[in-house]
């Protein structure tokens, strides 16, 4: 194939898919820039790889799959790193090793008439994702494809490169973490 078809292809690929191919990096990864950076991160490959492209599915579908790959590799990246225990909130619940602290159980939350509601309520969501967003980057990324995007914790670990023993632990400390911000900025 000529440079100039190739070219002009990959350009149609762009004016025809890329605010699908964003809006669906933005629900993943929650970050414009970064959803701005995958979906060029994906046409680069593309282009690249174009070769390999045999037609036996769709060039959108190809294409969300390059960007699905770019966004499991943002996120094995992420989880890589380590996380500092005593610069977050719950660091009232563990010691810098990560072991429990006596005496530190989460309120109880007392029951709200529209607490079956709370997921229609906007500023609801608001606090929930100030919450997320304040995890640890590792944890975030659990919650959010556990809860969001209905993956199971065997796919996670897969994707993220982790123990089941270490994810349960994400998880939990995250629930926790999560529990503690929405008590002190909702129900509070």
């Amino acid at each position: 194939m000529n440079q100039k078809v190739l070219t002009d292809e990959i350009s149609l690929w762009v004016e025809s898919y890329t605010q699908d191919l964003y809006s669906w990096a933005l629900h993943k990864v929650s970050d414009p820039e970064l959803s701005s950076d995958l979906v060029q991160d994906t046409f680069l490959v593309a282009a690249e790889k174009k070769d390999s492209f045999k037609g036996d599915s769709s060039p959108k579908t190809w294409l969300f799959s390059i960007l699905n790959h770019k966004i499991i590799d943002h996120y094995r990246k992420k989880v890589n790193q380590p996380v500092h225990l005593e610069n977050h909130a719950f660091s009232r619940f563990f010691s810098n090793e990560g072991d429990w602290k006596e005496n530190n159980k989460p309120k109880n939350w007392h029951a709200q008439e529209n607490e079956q509601h709370l997921l229609d309520d906007n500023e609801f969501l608001n606090v929930l994702k100030k919450c997320l967003d304040a995890l640890p980057e590792k944890w975030s990324i659990s919650v959010k494809l556990k809860y969001l995007s209905d993956k199971s914790g065997d796919e996670i670990c897969q994707e993220l490169d982790i123990t089941p023993s270490n994810y349960w632990q994400i998880i939990h400390r995250a629930k926790l973490q999560l529990r503690e911000c929405i008590e002190k900025n909702w129900f509070n």
